[in-house]
């Protein structure tokens, strides 16, 4: 079992792969303290609880990916099985599979930890809202003050009839 986790910051256990905010079975269980074969097995024997967007297999090209991209998921670069990545509803469905207290303690730890991702994602999109606001009003100052700008090489551009004395002599 990789005891290495920080059991504080589950967010970062969080993927997202195919749309779907997942969490792999090898982090799972490492925090429910057993082995992923273990965890595994269960799922299979109740796989009627567990339909596609509660959990699916990653593809070899996902598995690659999620490989090269987080270091400590490295143990499964030379592993023949494919992970499994179990959405929050999946994650919930685990602990009526998995029934130990420890099972439930991480899963209502794991639920608030989705909750918070979600929190984060809806204050991502209400400050970039308010920072596109932001910039279409400077990108209108800056319009008005470029448009002025222009006016006035306009003006200076047009040539002026001289004022003073002729020179008679070059003419």
């Amino acid at each position: 079992m990789d005891s290495t986790l920080i059991h504080a910051d589950y967010q970062s256990l969080i993927f997202e792969i195919r749309g779907y905010k997942v969490m792999i079975d090898a982090d799972l269980a490492a925090l429910y303290e057993t082995e992923t074969k273990a965890l595994k097995q269960q799922v299979k024997r109740n796989i009627d609880r567990f339909p596609d967007d509660f959990m699916f297999e990653l593809t070899k090209e996902e598995k690659a990916q999620l490989v090269t991209n987080c270091d400590r998921l490295s143990n499964l670069k030379h592993s023949s099985v494919l992970p499994m990545a179990f959405t929050e509803q999946g994650v919930a469905m685990l602990s009526s599979v998995l029934r130990s207290k420890r099972a439930i303690k991480i899963n209502i730890e794991i639920m608030r930890a989705f909750a918070v991702y979600r929190a984060i994602l809806i204050e991502d999109k209400s400050l970039r809202k308010e920072i596109k606001v932001l910039d279409e009003k400077i990108n209108k100052v800056f319009r008005f003050l470029l448009d002025k700008i222009d006016a006035l090489h306009q003006d200076k551009a047009t040539p002026r009839k001289k004022i003073g004395y002729k020179d008679y002599q070059n003419k």
